[in-house]
């Protein structure tokens, strides 16, 4: 609240947000006081441009440059010496310049130019001008006798012809600054009582300057006092603290395990700050930056964790947050709400990157789409629909395309797990799921017997189906360090045979610590080691603690521990359920007929035995929810050991093959 409220753009005298070319949304705006009606910019830069073209710059002219010039004849020319001093100061008098200013006056720029002399300024036409060059050799052109000519270059002359009439840079300057105020010059006044602009007026050149005009007369004439300047601080505080409240109380009410997750909830504050901030610092620096900040990034990355309804819930806070700043508030957010609810609605469940791309064309469109709505409705005409916002609109779509790449830092920033990454590490062939898969067989089918349990049981109570399936193909990973060990992956000797129930036990229990270990050495989610170190609890390995207990009847207390896997007990509903579709899937693999009685019966018996050990004491589950994961189990048994047909005895080996396909 305090970094919105900090950064938030300072209020001025006025809070009127307005665009040339768009229509004044507010009142009808009367001048408080006389406002004088300043030249708008286009046309001092029109009049500017008219001026350049048409100005006579200023020159001055030097009267004794012809007499310096024929005293350095040399006089040995004697009979052609008054000839030439002739056509010196006759050249002289109408004029000579420097080669810059020649060629403007041969491209046509400078038709005419101004003479100043003395304190009188008169005009005169270029074309009878002329250029040193151009001065000399008209010289030389008249001395008849090559000796003169030598005479005349041996005593420098050519150097001597320099211009007369010499650019005046400071008076040029003058009468430019002059006729240029003259140009733009104030238009008149907007008397006191008049209207400045109507409601619903399209905001002209000229409107423009005389409401900034107007902005800046009041500011300069502003009495706000610091009273008033405390009251608008207050005010800013409120409705920050109030849309940031409500999105705290949505999260504590409707949502808790967000609530609940320090993290998660770090990052859902800290998300609606940076796009705030983001949204405030490009409005100031950069040209439509409001619309170029892809709100709908804030909805994708909570839908990526959290689900579409707070996805929702998160945007239209952050929005509404951002909207004050806005020259039209009421557009910026039917943009961006609009936006960011076809980005959930497209997305539905993000579980594969690609489809950031189809959203990305989604949102431009409702951009478009919600764009030429508001334009409609505004003015009644589509002429003012601005291909410019149109491209801003499609940058910003680009850029929420790019949502994956923030998914990826939230989830290393934050240890969360997106659906896009579970699905990824659910794809059997994962390194890890492929080492299992070729070491423990047994234990890899047992896995994805126990996946497809689970995530049904998952689906039926709204818990994270694809959470589930990825930790029930992680759960077993353990077993890979003894094999043998394990009922599914003997065939015919039983290693447990040669050793005590102490041991056995050690070793089966040891998968868990040794999953835990390998999980963290090959980089698995935190999220998913959860289901290794659950899915067993604080249970015991039953078969060894009663094999030793009948074995050792002085046996004490003291040796359940042996027997005890080291936990925790399920903390989720993932896990509780992870922990029931084990010792199901593990179980049912004994049954000696699989009717539907036999597997209710197995269904009830290990889930109400688990829930009277306490097992499921730290989980959220509920009375309602162990009933639907009974009933998806008992499904989902029937379904994967249904009854097969049988066949009479004389039936072909056609018929027998085609029966077990059934």
């Amino acid at each position: 609240m305090v970094l919105i409220v900090w950064f938030y753009p300072h209020d001025r005298s006025t809070n009127f947000h307005y665009e040339q070319g768009r229509p004044w949304n507010y009142a009808q705006l009367i001048a408080p006081f006389d406002i004088p009606i300043h030249t708008d910019s286009a046309t001092v830069r029109a009049m500017q441009d008219s001026l350049n073209q048409a100005f006579r710059p200023v020159f001055t002219i030097n009267k004794q440059k012809a007499d310096s010039v024929v005293a350095s004849l040399p006089q040995t020319m004697v009979f052609m010496r008054e000839d030439v001093a002739k056509v010196i100061r006759q050249i002289y008098t109408t004029g000579v310049v420097d080669d810059s200013v020649m060629a403007q006056i041969r491209s046509g720029k400078l038709r005419t130019i101004r003479i100043i002399n003395g304190n009188v300024m008169h005009d005169i036409s270029t074309a009878n001008l002329t250029s040193p060059r151009e001065f000399f050799s008209h010289l030389d052109s008249i001395i008849p006798d090559n000796n003169v000519r030598r005479m005349v270059v041996a005593n420098d002359i050519p150097e001597l012809i320099q211009p007369n009439v010499i650019y005046n840079g400071h008076e040029s300057r003058r009468m430019y600054s002059a006729e240029l105020q003259l140009l733009t010059a104030d238009r008149g006044v907007i008397l006191q009582g008049q209207a400045i602009i109507n409601k619903g007026d399209i905001i002209t050149a000229q409107d423009f300057t005389n409401l900034r005009t107007y902005e800046q007369l009041m500011e300069d004439n502003s009495s706000t006092d610091q009273r008033s300047s405390l009251m608008m601080l207050l005010g800013r505080v409120l409705y920050v603290s109030l849309l940031l409240g409500v999105l705290f109380t949505y999260l504590i009410m409707l949502v808790p395990r967000i609530a609940d997750n320090i993290r998660a909830f770090i990052f859902i504050f800290s998300l609606v700050t940076v796009f705030v901030l983001l949204t405030v610092a490009l409005y100031q620096y950069l040209p439509g930056g409001l619309y170029i900040v892809p709100m709908a990034i804030v909805a994708v990355l909570v839908v990526a964790f959290f689900g579409g309804r707070t996805a929702l819930a998160v945007a239209i806070i952050t929005i509404l947050l951002c909207a004050p700043i806005a020259p039209y508030p009421l557009e910026y957010v039917a943009l961006h709400f609009t936006a960011s609810a076809i980005a959930i609605y497209t997305l539905g469940e993000l579980r594969r990157r690609s489809q950031l791309m189809r959203m990305a064309l989604a949102v431009a469109a409702a951009y478009v789409g919600a764009y030429v709505a508001m334009e409609l409705m505004l003015n009644g005409v589509v002429e003012g629909f601005s291909w410019r916002m149109a491209i801003i609109l499609g940058i910003n779509a680009l850029l929420t395309s790019m949502a994956y790449l923030l998914m990826f830092a939230a989830e290393k920033l934050f240890g969360f797990v997106s659906v896009v990454t579970l699905v990824e590490y659910s794809d059997i062939n994962q390194p890890l799921l492929r080492q299992l898969s070729d070491n423990c067989p047994g234990t890899f089918q047992h896995s994805m017997g126990v996946s497809n349990l689970a995530a049904d049981a998952a689906r039926a109570i709204g818990a994270n189906e694809e959470l589930v399936r990825a930790g029930a193909l992680y759960h077993d990973i353990g077993k890979m360090k003894n094999p043998a060990f394990f009922t599914e992956n003997q065939h015919g000797v039983n290693p447990h045979d040669a050793l005590t129930p102490r041991q056995s036990a050690q070793i089966v229990i040891d998968h868990v610590t040794e999953g835990v270990r390998m999980a963290e050495k090959h980089g698995l989610p935190e999220i998913i080691i959860d289901f290794i170190r659950e899915h067993h609890g604080c249970g015991k390995a039953k078969y060894f603690y009663f094999t030793h207990c009948q074995a050792n009847p002085d046996h004490t207390p003291d040796d359940e521990k042996d027997f005890t896997y080291p936990g925790p007990n399920p903390r989720s509903r993932e896990t509780s359920v992870l922990m029931m579709a084990d010792a199901v899937e593990a179980a049912s693999r004994s049954l000696k007929e699989y009717t539907r009685e036999s597997i209710v019966e197995l269904v009830n018996r290990l889930v109400d035995a688990q829930i009277a050990e306490g097992l499921h004491a730290d989980s959220t589950l509920c009375l309602r929810d162990i009933k639907a994961i009974k009933e998806a189990f008992i499904r989902r048994l029937q379904t994967m050991y249904h009854t097969r047909v049988a066949y009479p005895a004389g039936a072909t080996a056609a018929s027998s093959s085609a029966s077990n396909k059934i």
